[in-house]
């Protein structure tokens, strides 16, 4: 969440940053933040008045007992639980602005970097590059559905019927497929620095607003009621919040984790070519990799990071191209994201395989993630994280890509994960 000094020193400034969002309502929301602020500031210094004279008749009354003095005793002994009484009141009152604050603050999203484009839709986002060449497949090619159907790799039915809509289920080479990948993009992260996690799929409520998914979220998430428990969205989440509550050294920055997990979303529910086969699913994996890095090199980490995914799309011999995403779509923890997306040649289109982010202080601050720097300051540390990579699209890809009359092509450096050049 952001910072409360930060709204108190340039509240304008916050507004302004937030209608790049459009985040409607910011101004009111802001406002009535430096209310209940500075209302709390003064029963604050109202109560620290109180607990002084508390403290003072409590040193006074045992003078006066020690002098014989018992009327005069017990007449400040009824003045001070009169002011324990206020101290209870004052308490109660400092505690509920805090509430009404901290939901406030919950609320609000994290505020763009200056280099996020002006734009409301994905329609505004900026293209950075597009790497390779769009394929160009004969007329009789065939979408993934169908492909998968053809090799009897993925079954959208059975899943359907085991589950529902959004749920399939891998089988022989197919699911063979999905293990190579997860184990290849695991391989390139730890051969990149990043220490391996195997995280629980579902989360506590204080992890969930850790990193921002509760509240903005809670309705794309699933929620185990009986023990208010959330399937993850992503591995970023428990990955994550591994370090709430962390002081950290400064030699043990930065952090570099990457994590293969199933990924379970409410979000899919639309109908029609846009959702149809892999492109969007309720379940599917994917292997994440979380940066926390001190502010002055998140950028920097945040280049790499790109550098990174795109590495991997060039050895599966994808074309792809990375979007900048404009203050409209951009997430609402994020402060700026890269999207890359995969052609599709079969279905003629850019399909989202990952996306890049940093979120700069906005988590940290949420999960109490500081590290003391050389002068013995305390500083909020910046949180990063990336799809590295989600597998359904980059599979449906694969294979609409790689069909030939022989079958699917096995990219090469995938081969010694599948143990087979083409699948048929």
């Amino acid at each position: 969440m952001l910072q409360l000094q930060v709204i108190r020193q340039n509240p304008q400034e916050v507004i302004a940053a937030l209608t790049k969002k459009h985040y409607a309502p910011a101004k009111e929301q802001i406002e009535k933040l430096l209310e209940l602020d500075s209302a709390r500031r003064t029963a604050q210094q109202e109560l620290e008045a109180v607990l002084q004279e508390i403290n003072k008749g409590s040193k006074e009354i045992g003078k006066l007992f020690a002098q014989g003095m018992k009327a005069e005793a017990d007449a400040l002994k009824e003045k001070t639980a009169q002011y324990k009484e206020t101290n209870k009141e004052l308490t109660a009152k400092v505690a509920e602005y805090d509430r009404e604050m901290q939901t406030i603050l919950y609320s609000i999203p994290n505020t763009p970097h200056a280099s996020v484009p002006e734009g409301r839709t994905a329609e505004d986002n900026v293209v950075e590059r597009q790497v390779g060449e769009i394929d160009h497949l004969p007329q009789d090619a065939l979408p993934h559905w169908e492909l998968a159907s053809k090799y009897d790799i993925i079954d959208f039915e059975l899943g359907n019927k085991i589950t529902g809509a959004g749920f399939p289920v891998y089988k022989g080479k197919g699911a063979r497929l999905q293990r190579a990948l997860i184990n290849f993009f695991l391989d390139r992260a730890t051969a990149a620095g990043y220490l391996e996690i195997e995280p629980p799929l579902m989360i506590n409520e204080a992890s969930g607003y850790g990193t921002g998914q509760l509240p903005d979220k809670d309705a794309q998430m699933y929620h185990i009621g009986l023990d208010n428990y959330y399937m993850i969205p992503t591995a970023e989440v428990p990955v994550t919040n591994l370090y709430r509550d962390c002081l950290l050294q400064e030699k043990d920055i930065p952090v570099k984790n990457c994590a293969y997990s199933a990924c379970f979303r409410r979000e899919a529910g639309s109908y029609g070519k846009d959702v149809r086969g892999l492109n969007r699913l309720h379940q599917f994996d994917k292997v994440e990799i979380v940066r926390i890095e001190k502010p002055e090199n998140s950028y920097a980490a945040l280049e790499e990071m790109c550098k990174h995914v795109g590495g991997l799309l060039e050895e599966l011999e994808l074309t792809y191209r990375v979007l900048r995403l404009c203050g409209g779509d951009i997430s609402f923890t994020s402060a700026l994201t890269f999207d890359f997306e995969v052609f599709s040649a079969a279905q003629k289109r850019w399909l989202e395989v990952s996306s890049v982010s940093n979120f700069e202080t906005y988590q940290a601050n949420r999960l109490h993630l500081r590290y003391k720097n050389s002068e013995g300051k305390t500083v909020l540390l910046h949180t990063l994280n990336g799809s590295a990579i989600a597998l359904p699209r980059v599979v449906a890809a694969l294979l609409e890509n790689h069909q030939t009359e022989q079958g699917i092509r096995i990219p090469k450096a995938l081969v010694p994960y599948t143990g087979f050049e083409i699948l048929n």
